[in-house]
């Protein structure tokens, strides 16, 4: 299994200790303010496990971030397929979450970009791409300092929310191999 380094950064595999880190992380209302909801304890943990078996099956998907200094959990970098149907699908998306302590410092982007690296070299995929809820301004200036682009014809709206709800418009973000912008044809 893959572990990245940053100048910062360990991104590695799980253990036991993160499953509580996760369940923690994912129960923040900062941290999920862009997502469904919060999640309940025991479908965090399913969570966790579940992640924990492909990243040990693939040797890749969503490592645990810590900074080279401190063993503790401050955050998921995350690289896989996206796990629903869309037009931009079948694609390999990246994402992050971070405890709040650990927001303010780059550590997202220093992360994302180690598993850019990872995705292009080790995996030689030819793109990925970044979603999120089109408020979600912090994320979304993270995928602009990875250069990514963004292009309005991607925008979707994410069906695991609610009709009406607030974070259902969502943006597409992408970057390929080399960091050059997709070439799209005009409308």
């Amino acid at each position: 299994m893959a572990t990245l380094q940053t100048e910062r950064l360990l991104l590695r595999p799980w253990r036991n200790e993160d499953i509580e880190a996760w369940v923690a992380l994912c129960a923040d209302a900062r941290v999920m303010e862009f997502f469904p909801s919060t999640v309940e304890r025991a479908e965090s943990e399913r969570t966790a496990n579940r992640l924990r078996l492909l990243h040990e099956r693939d040797g890749y998907g969503w490592w645990v971030v810590q900074t080279r200094e401190d063993p503790a959990f401050i955050g998921a970098i995350a690289l896989q397929q996206v796990p629903f149907e869309a037009a931009f699908t079948p694609a390999f998306e990246i994402g992050w979450r971070f405890f709040p302590s650990a927001w303010g410092k780059g550590y997202a982007t220093e992360g994302a970009r180690a598993a850019l690296t990872f995705a292009f070299e080790r995996l030689e995929l030819e793109e990925v791409v970044a979603l999120t809820a089109t408020l979600n301004r912090r994320s979304r200036r993270v995928m602009e300092r990875l250069g990514m682009t963004y292009d309005s014809r991607d925008d979707f709206e994410n069906l695991r929310f609610e009709p009406g709800h607030r974070c259902r418009p969502h943006v597409l973000y992408r970057v390929q191999r080399g960091g050059e912008s997709p070439q799209r044809e005009a409308p």
